[in-house]
């Protein structure tokens, strides 16, 4: 858990939050490594973490059966990975494919909501700070549809 409290208190993700908070979320968390070509996880499958990356690249992408996978955004240093642990079905909306070797934290997404159903307030910052996650994820795909639509024309 030290390990973890001391990488996330510097990540931009947590900034604002108390030490007492980050000490809180860095309990529901472990550090972790994915080589190359790994799979994350698969649009489809269970939900039950996220993660952010500290070092290396991810492709989150979607399957159709016109173009097959198509990524709609890749992800760096500094970003997070996972958030369908959030809402049910609790499934993965994308896949995410490791581009190179990442190394992450991971969190226990119902311990987080656990600790947010406990403590009001560092729920509500979560799901704030998750939610510009969401969006962003939300834009990039609105781009990338964008660009395939517009290949049909």
């Amino acid at each position: 858990m030290s390990e973890v409290f001391d990488v996330i208190i510097d990540q931009a993700f947590f900034e604002g939050m108390t030490e007492e908070q980050l000490r809180a979320v860095a309990e529901t968390a472990s550090m972790v490594t994915f080589e190359e070509g790994a799979v994350m996880f698969v649009e489809g499958g269970p939900a039950r973490r996220s993660y952010l990356i500290l070092d290396g690249d991810v492709a989150l992408s979607l399957r159709t059966q016109e173009h097959g996978l198509k990524t709609i955004q890749t992800l760096h240093r500094g970003d997070f990975v996972g958030w369908s642990w959030m809402y049910p079905p609790y499934r993965w909306s994308f896949d995410a494919h490791v581009r190179t070797e990442v190394t992450a934290i991971q969190f226990d997404g119902p311990l987080l909501k656990k600790l947010s159903v406990a403590d009001p307030e560092l729920g509500y910052d979560l799901l704030r700070r998750f939610t510009e996650v969401i969006v962003t994820r939300m834009q990039a795909l609105r781009i990338q549809l964008l660009d395939v639509y517009s290949t049909f024309r």
